[in-house]
């Protein structure tokens, strides 16, 4: 991080910097909006065969085989971490995959653990219930090493301070505890610390594994999980929703500090408030529409927002008739009479019940719904249900996807999550502010890119994201690409530069001839006469930028010397930006015994 002077912002405003989703349907962020602007359900229908469940439940006649199934619920690259296979195969699924997600968003954000001098916190939500069914470890007698090692790879209290440790950070470590609002509670949370000066960025999550995966559900009358397998929000027919896994989680830092360091910025939290209904619920479990709609309100005074300005709301939208009228009941009483118009919609068509990261899924479609400037369409919507009032409301279902065009000048969006139990949550984003003018890139200068990986395949596969990366995105600057990469991963023992003038450049260096080019790989290496450097704290100082110096300073770092990055973008204006994560190499990892 800078020591650049912030700018004048709300010092209540909390950046999102960095983001990571695992879904169903979909790997990536990206291919989770994909989905989202094409319209498209991951609701899986399941084969009875690839049903792990008691037989009798799949021949009930009320057995609906509907699920978000997660492709790598079970697998694993622990070889990045430092983990054992043995260490790997004891760790609870959800823990592991929030290791890797939040290694994702610290990456998307552009930042590497290794070089980090900061105080990191960490907050994340998952399904205590998914560790029982994980099996427990044995109650030993002994409490050594072997023991507690084993108990605390299992453990879901542990989900967040194993990612410190693993990711080599130091930091708060908080597991939530709040059923299907947990994501929001994580955040919540996570943006409390950041603005009371406990941490200086944040990690803040959500991570659900149903087990036993894949499953469908039972279906009864006037519960919540789908008689069809469909969740079809505020639609007449609606029956509720089916259930799905997934990860999410979010890079968090005060905003004026992320402008001040050149972070890439997707939304802003403006305000978050939670609340539970306690005994003033109408039935235990069930929503009650004034403390949500208080809930509601409260974040958006918190915020310092007036309803008439916020033109999305991302429903909780479970799909049965009877939530979804309490529901916007209950956002309509936040909102207040105005005359502005917001859209509503609700995620769980697309994806189903994520338990404790529903609300994840919600919030990535929302930034994501800021950061591209459209708002994508419900889908299962066919039939909008006259019993709720939608005219007397200031909310218009999301019928069709639109270019998002705000009546009050601002992007805003409110997003929902309830969970069981009487938790109510609510998170109120706001699009980036607009970035100020830079100065056109110096066309011609030669620059320093480089990659790394653990093993040769991992950094051809590297290279082969970040020249598709590329080519997909051609507004992106080389300063800012180059600066990303050589301040943004953490260095590993493979390595990959090249010096280029030119994106054009960089991208044909990518290709799979690349060795005989000009770039310069860990195994075709000219060796470098290590006199003929000056030496820091945080290794070989650069002697210039001309050609010369930054491929004699490639040669050096591609065989394994440790070079001061900082130094090379001493002065310099670029910008963090997204690009591809690191290409994990999963492996099925699975407990059978202890």
């Amino acid at each position: 991080m800078t020591d650049s002077p912030e700018q004048d912002y709300d010092p209540g405003d909390v950046a999102v910097i960095g983001m990571s989703l695992r879904a169903p349907g979909a790997r990536t962020k990206e291919q989770f909006w994909d989905n989202l602007v094409h319209g498209r359900e991951s609701v899986s229908f399941l084969a009875k065969e690839d049903i792990h469940v008691d037989e009798t439940l799949i021949h009930s006649p009320f057995y609906v085989r509907a699920c978000g199934v997660l492709d790598t619920y079970d697998k694993f690259d622990p070889s990045v971490f430092g983990i054992s296979d043995r260490m790997a195969a004891a760790m609870m699924p959800e823990n592991r995959l929030f290791l890797e997600s939040a290694w994702e968003a610290l990456e998307d954000g552009g930042y590497d653990p290794d070089r980090l001098k900061a105080e990191i916190g960490m907050y994340g939500a998952n399904n205590p219930q998914t560790a029982a069914l994980y099996s427990s470890p044995p109650d030993r007698v002994s409490v050594g090493p072997e023991a507690i090692e084993a108990s605390l790879a299992w453990s879901p209290d542990t989900m967040t301070s194993n990612a410190l440790y693993y990711m080599g950070l130091t930091g708060e470590a908080v597991t939530v505890a709040a059923v299907c609002a947990g994501f929001h509670y994580a955040v919540h949370l996570a943006c409390q610390s950041l603005l009371l000066g406990q941490t200086d960025m944040a990690i803040a999550g959500g991570s659900m594994v149903r087990l036993p995966h894949p499953r469908g559900h039972l279906w009864e009358e006037n519960r919540v999980l789908s008689k069809d397998g469909h969740c079809r929000p505020f639609d007449a027919n609606g029956t509720g929703t089916a259930l799905s896994s997934g990860v999410v989680t979010v890079l968090l830092k005060p905003l004026g500090r992320a402008v001040a360091d050149r972070d890439h910025i997707y939304a802003v939290v403006k305000g978050s408030s939670v609340n539970n209904n306690g005994v003033s619920a109408m039935a235990y479990g069930l929503a009650q529409p004034e403390r949500l709609s208080a809930c509601i309100a409260g974040a958006m005074e918190v915020g310092g927002v007036t309803p008439d300005t916020v033109s999305m709301y991302e429903a909780n939208g479970l799909g049965l008739p009877m939530t979804d009228e309490l529901e916007v009941h209950a956002a309509s009483m936040a909102f207040g009479k105005q005359t502005a118009t917001t859209s509503i919609g609700g995620v769980k068509g697309n994806v189903g019940h994520g338990g404790v990261v529903s609300g994840g899924f919600g919030a990535i479609k929302a930034a994501l719904a800021l950061y591209h400037k459209q708002l994508p369409m419900t889908i299962n919507l066919t039939e909008v249900n006259q019993d709720i009032d939608f005219p007397s409301t200031p909310f218009v279902p999301q019928l069709e996807g639109a270019d998002w065009e705000p009546e009050a000048g601002i992007r805003r969006a409110g997003i929902t999550s309830i969970g069981g139990g009487g938790y109510n949550a609510h998170l109120l984003l706001e699009e980036a502010p607009t970035a100020t003018g830079r100065a056109p890139e110096h066309e011609g200068r030669a620059r320093l890119a480089t990659l790394s990986a653990m093993d040769d395949d991992a950094l051809a596969r590297q290279r082969a994201r970040l020249r598709a990366w590329l080519e997909a995105n051609p507004e992106l600057r080389l300063d800012d690409v180059c600066f990303s990469l050589n301040l943004g991963r953490k260095v590993m023992a493979r390595r990959w530069a090249v010096v280029v003038r030119s994106r054009a450049e960089l991208i044909a260096a990518l290709s799979e001839d690349a060795a005989r080019g000009p770039a310069t790989t860990t195994a075709a290496a000219p060796q470098a006469d290590p006199g003929s450097f000056s030496l820091g704290d945080n290794g070989i100082v650069p002697s210039g930028t001309d050609a010369q110096a930054l491929s004699d300073l490639a040669a050096a770092w591609v065989t394994g010397r440790q070079v001061d990055f900082d130094a090379l973008h001493l002065g310099e204006a670029s910008h963090r930006v997204p690009l591809p994560t690191y290409p994990f190499l999963p492996r099925r990892f699975w407990r059978t015994d202890w």
